[in-house]
């Protein structure tokens, strides 16, 4: 039997930190449908008193991200009225930190989103990883954190997006049994080179959907099961030949593949722990 639940994700600032949280603990939930009530940017209380009357229609759990003491107790006052259940997520967090560091939170929205050296570099690091997508401007691959390797729809493009978005550059090479990849792609110094596979039958399938969505006839050896298993045995020979890691994303999403793709950069880099650029 589905569960309906209303959502009520409320955040002083962009609110990223709110869905991702909500979603994570989510998908341990089966049945479940979800009506999300997304309120970023709530810095005022009248803006508050107009999302509590929304609230007060739709009774659900309350998750939310304030910093200014009023705009919190207002909050929570009313909810307690209405017999809303609420979360506060970061409390805990914050409350250790505080703790530890022997100093209080600055309670000032969006700190995370300052446009510091990191938020630049970040911009930089896009930038250049859609510049570089798909081969493209091979010559500047030395300049690269990052390089993806792998057969057409191996996941390499959006794998590089993600990981861009963590302040890497990373550029991607389409491995091709009729086009060799240039020679440089074998003598680079600087970027952590990375092979990415996948099974056959379901390269086959992802094939199979990215023609049909172009209109395109559906059986060609684009999706030839002996084409497509030579092709990814010629990119794992390649990769074994010069020593490349290799992640298979035959059942990892982009975010679990682009995780395991910094974790072989900090080991390479000599580090114990997952770390943002």
């Amino acid at each position: 039997m589905t569960v309906k639940l209303h959502l009520h994700l409320l955040s002083d600032s962009t609110g990223e930190t709110l869905e991702n949280i909500a979603k994570a603990a989510l998908s341990q939930y089966d049945d479940v449908e979800t009506v999300r009530h997304f309120w970023p940017m709530v810095r005022t209380e009248a803006h508050l008193d107009r999302i509590l009357q929304e609230i007060a229609q739709n009774p659900g759990l309350v998750i939310y991200t304030l910093v200014n003491p009023a705009t919190r107790r207002a909050l929570e006052q009313r909810c307690q009225s209405l017999g809303l259940p609420l979360v506060a997520p970061l409390d805990p967090v914050n409350d250790a930190l505080s703790a530890l560091l022997g100093q209080q939170a600055k309670n000032k929205p969006g700190r995370q989103h300052v446009l510091d050296a990191a938020y630049f570099a970040r911009v930089d690091a896009i930038q250049f990883t859609i510049a570089h997508d798909d081969g493209v401007l091979w010559e500047e691959w030395e300049d690269a954190d990052i390089v993806l390797a792998g057969v057409s729809r191996s996941s390499k493009t959006p794998t590089s997006i993600y990981l861009a978005n963590r302040g890497f550059k990373v550029a991607n090479i389409p491995i091709v049994v009729e086009s060799p990849p240039p020679a440089s792609l074998f003598t680079l110094k600087n970027p952590l080179i990375v092979g990415l596979t996948t099974s056959p039958d379901r390269l086959i399938q992802v094939r199979r959907n990215r023609l049909l969505s172009l209109n395109q006839a559906p059986e060609t050896s684009y999706v030839d099961q002996e084409a497509v298993i030579h092709e990814l045995s010629y990119a794992r020979r390649m990769f074994a030949d010069h020593g490349w890691p290799v992640i298979d994303v035959t059942r990892r999403s982009i975010e679990e593949t682009a995780a395991a793709v910094i974790s072989l950069f900090n080991e390479r880099a000599g580090g114990t722990g997952m770390m943002e650029r």
